[in-house]
This record gives C-alpha cells, structure tokens and sequence, in this order.
C-alpha cells in the first residue's frame, strides 16, 4: 500500500515508517545492551506502554525537522499509536486513520495474551528474561504465537483455508501425533516467528497493548477526545474481526461524535478476521486514497 501511485502514494507524500519502543528491530528493548552494565537489559528493562512509543517517535520526527503530519495511520496495536499521537500532540496532527483497532484493550484480549506471556515465563530457557547468549526460550515462545495466531482468523476463514483436512488421513485415528492441517500451518508459523523474534519483546509489547487505555486519566473516551484537533479521522473495522470488534471501532466514532469531529467510518465485511486488516489491501486503498484525496481539498 505504500509506493508510486499507491495508497501512500510516494510521489505525493514523505513516508515514515519507524519500529516500536520495546522491539527487537533497532529501537532499544529488552535485547539491547545496557550501558551501565554491559549486558543485554533482559528484565531489567523499565515496562514501557503506548503513549512511550509515539513519544519515542515525537523525538524522531523532531531529529527529522518535521513540524507537522498529515496522517498518522496504525492497523491494530498501530491505530492505538494513531489515537495516541492525536491526542498528545493535537498540533501537529492533521488527521490519523485507525484500521481494525481499539481505544483500549478487552478483558479477552488481555486474558489471551496471558496464556502466551504465560508460555513464555514457564519455559525454562526463559530464566526470568536472562537467556541472551543462552538457548533461548523458543518453545514458550511458539506457543504463545500460536494462541496469538488464532485471534487474527475467523472461524469462517478457517473453515474456507483448513476445514477438517488431515495431512495423512491413513493414520489421523492411529497416532496421537498425527496433525490436521491447521495444526500444520500453526506449527509452521510459529517456527517462523521463533528465528525472527525476542521472547523479552513479545512480553514487553503485548503488556504495553493489555495497559493501553485511550480515556487514562480522564471521565470517559469522549472527555479525552476533547483534546483532538484533527481535521479529519478515518475509521475502519472488519466483520469478522473477534479480536478487535467493530463495537470498539464504533465507541471511537460515538467519542469523535460528541466532539463534533469529522470523520468517515467504514465496516468491511470480509472472512478474514483481524488479518482483514493486512489482506484487505484494495479496498483499504479505496478508503484511504478518497480519504487522503478529501484532506488535500480542505487544505
């Protein structure tokens, strides 16, 4: 979505992407090396939430000389740093775009994630996040990516990719260890995450998405949303999508109401459940180019 003639189209707009606060990409973490002791963080890393991210990406956009944005966008654990930049810098914002996302986390979604942070910290490799240069606690961690996994399909998807099919029907009712192809294709995604990802960022990310709450410190959503100044905000939500339902896209569109502030809303019916967001890409572009296309008119 992102290129020449594109949704973010790179002949019209200066693109920035930066990783996360807590992540094991370049931006310090629990695998980056403490300067006071030489060692990789690991625990010792102070928890780190939402509003720490985008005041981390503030700092980069100052570095960069850029006084003002005209869109913040943010799919999932992205649009809560969308909502957050609004409102903690509510001057520098022309619009945000939130895409399949929330302006807190459910009791759903944090008793999920237990069970993966869970997996994790009981795997004995993990040693209270003091494995760096050890073996590291991969098993927890394909576990947790497994549970994390099934939050973003729907059970209309599954049924569509996977239904019941066996990879060796001859003996699926003689071996316990025998596998459906949906435990196949989970067991194969999780191996893929394992060699790309720190256990330390997982925990440190998915706690920073259980904390987040958009009304902290204030009476409700709609009170917080007081300190908005965007000339636009574009909602999306996804039929199928369980893990952000579209009841919490339209609490952020009933607080944009209150406020009198302008903004479209879109529901997307699609099977793919929370993924919708990632592999909706053509009719997201839709939205998005008419979106952007509608800021450039009012200026």
């Amino acid at each position: 979505m992102i290129g020449p003639g594109k949704a973010f189209d790179t002949n019209k707009y200066f693109v920035i992407c930066s990783t996360v606060l807590g992540s094991c990409y370049g931006t310090t973490g629990p695998s980056s090396i403490n300067p006071e002791t030489g060692r990789p963080y690991g625990m010792t890393f102070p928890l780190i939430g939402i509003r720490d991210m985008v005041r981390v990406q503030k700092e980069l956009t100052q570095h960069l000389g850029i006084n003002r944005i005209r869109s913040i966008t943010g799919g999932s654990m992205g649009g809560m740093q969308a909502i957050e930049w609004a409102l903690l810098y509510p001057e520098m914002v022309d619009s945000i775009i939130l895409i399949a996302s929330a302006p807190r986390s459910t009791p759903q979604s944090i008793a999920i994630h237990k069970v993966g942070l869970q997996a994790i910290m009981d795997d004995p490799n993990w040693n209270n996040g003091d494995y760096y240069g050890k073996e590291p606690p991969n098993k927890g961690l394909a576990i947790a990516r497994m549970i994390g996994h099934i939050t973003y399909l729907s059970d209309e998807w599954l049924w569509q990719k996977f239904g019941r099919r066996h990879t060796d029907p001859e003996t699926m009712k003689l071996r316990l260890d025998s596998k459906f192809e949906i435990e196949s294709y989970l067991e194969y995604q999780s191996s893929k995450f394992v060699q790309r990802f720190d256990a330390n960022s997982y925990l440190y990310i998915m706690r920073s998405i259980d904390l987040y709450d958009a009304a902290e410190g204030y009476e409700s959503l709609e009170e917080s949303f007081k300190r908005i100044r965007c000339k636009k905000v574009l909602v999306s939500s996804f039929s199928a999508d369980w893990l952000y339902p579209s009841y919490q896209s339209e609490e952020i569109v009933k607080a944009l109401v209150e406020n009198n502030i302008v903004f479209t809303y879109s529901k997307i019916e699609s099977s793919y459940g929370h993924d919708s967001f990632l592999l909706e890409h053509e009719r997201l572009t839709h939205l998005i180019t008419n979106f952007l296309d509608s800021l450039e008119e009012r200026g």
